[in-house]
């Protein structure tokens, strides 16, 4: 098989791939005859019988079995100019055209893995470090996070006083200066935490020491930066009705609720570590992943590279499915998301998800490329620590076990494992504390 390559623009090869052996091109046809003959039926024979070949080109026509036979020879020719040429495709190739059915001659692109070209000077980037510290305030707001987070609420009887933190709900109206009701203010049953910050400034802190069904009046004025135009800077009066208040019992750290929330079994000092551990271990992958959007920026100004429209848009996919799910998982739509932003859905993927894309995606690809170029060794030690480490953050033997089932060399997650390790080290070795 002759084999004609051209290098284009943005990762796309052109083959122009001419079969001239005759025996390959009548095998392409006896193999398109035999399925026809599987296939097919033709008065006065019964199904599977072994039908003669000139009847069955009777019955197509010489032309659309040539057109057949060209579609197996396509496929094999395809993946054979592939080995020849050390190809790796990144997406189905494009039949442009058959030029010629006999001898077997056509033309395709091909969208190939980007080459990807780094100036040597990258061996001298060093970047510094960040240092990473927990402060007892960091620790004291997470366990009060917690302690909201599992809050519960208690209804009051009508002398019960509002405190911090409490559940209020709430009729409202609010007046201008000139007693006219100011449209948007009218609330029915809003339930409310004291302390949340969730309405205007001082708004809350004027219920405190209220009671049930106690109307008042509350004169506020609005922040002259406050989001909403119409409100700005204006003077009301909120004519409140307190319709129900709800204690708020915040549950105490025993070890009790501490086994229950984390499975471990410690007092509240040994749980303030435990948190302690878990926010250094937050701020650390926060870090690396700007630390690593650094070196990427950096790297970037070496590296020539031109990444080709299928691969860029599977990454466009990828992202804008990440970006769904997200939404997702805080009961947002897609749908009604776009809508806030006055956007379609096209116009989004390629004014905000291409970016993202894009950027990821050349990130990837230069730290691929420099893997291979750095051929970093990963020991067994080093492959042995980072297991002992995923077992450090379970207390269940039966999940230890099972994880060690998994980390076995040559399965998957070994191999991710070990990869793994070889990313962070590639990336660790162009830092410095």
């Amino acid at each position: 098989m002759k084999i004609e390559k051209k290098i284009l623009p943005w990762s796309v090869i052109e083959l122009i791939l001419e079969e001239e052996d005759i025996n390959k091109i009548v095998k392409y046809k006896k193999t398109a005859l035999d399925n026809l003959r599987k296939n097919t039926k033709i008065k006065w024979f019964r199904p599977w019988a072994n039908i003669p070949d000139n009847v069955i080109i009777k019955q197509y026509g010489e032309d659309y079995i040539n057109s057949i036979a060209v579609e197996y020879a396509i496929d094999f020719m395809y993946q054979d100019a592939l080995k020849k040429e050390k190809l790796l495709p990144v997406t189905q190739a494009e039949i442009l055209e058959v030029m010629s059915q006999n001898p077997i001659k056509i033309k395709l692109h091909i969208e190939v893995f980007p080459s990807i070209e780094i100036d040597n000077k990258y061996k001298k980037i060093k970047l510094k470090k960040q240092k990473i510290e927990v402060s007892d305030d960091e620790v004291e707001n997470a366990l009060h996070d917690i302690q909201t987070r599992f809050t519960q609420f208690e209804t009051q009887e009508k002398d019960y006083k509002i405190a911090l933190w409490d559940r209020v709900s709430i009729d409202t109206e609010g007046f201008d200066e000139k007693n006219i009701p100011l449209l948007g203010t009218n609330m029915q049953e809003y339930p409310i935490v004291i302390g949340s910050k969730m309405l205007v400034p001082w708004f809350e802190e004027w219920l405190i020491g209220k009671t049930s069904w106690e109307e008042i009046s509350l004169d506020i004025a609005f922040p002259a930066d406050y989001h909403s135009a119409d409100f700005a800077g204006k003077k009301t009066i909120f004519k409140v009705n307190i319709k129900k208040i709800e204690k708020a019992v915040k549950p105490e750290f025993t070890k009790e609720f501490i086994k229950n929330l984390r499975g471990k079994d410690v007092d509240i000092d040994g749980f303030k570590e435990l948190i302690k551990e878990e926010i250094k271990e937050t701020k650390e992958m926060n870090v690396r992943l700007d630390d690593e959007h650094k070196l990427i920026d950096e790297l970037e100004k070496l590296t020539k590279m031109e990444i080709g429209t299928h691969m860029l848009e599977n990454q466009v996919k990828n992202v804008f499915a990440e970006i769904r799910e997200n939404l997702g998982k805080d009961n947002v739509r897609i749908q009604d998301y776009l809508e806030s932003l006055k956007m379609s859905e096209e116009e989004y993927k390629e004014k905000t998800v291409k970016p993202i894309a894009e950027k990821r995606l050349k990130g990837e690809l230069i730290l691929h490329r420099l893997k291979e170029l750095e051929n970093l060794e990963i020991t067994e030690d080093e492959i042995k620590q980072e297991i002992a480490d995923v077992m450090k953050r379970f207390e269940s033997e039966e999940v230890k076990k099972r994880l060690e089932g998994l980390y076995i060399p040559w399965t998957k997650y070994y191999e991710e494992l070990k990869q793994r390790i070889g990313y962070r080290k590639l990336i660790d070795s162009f830092f410095e504390e």
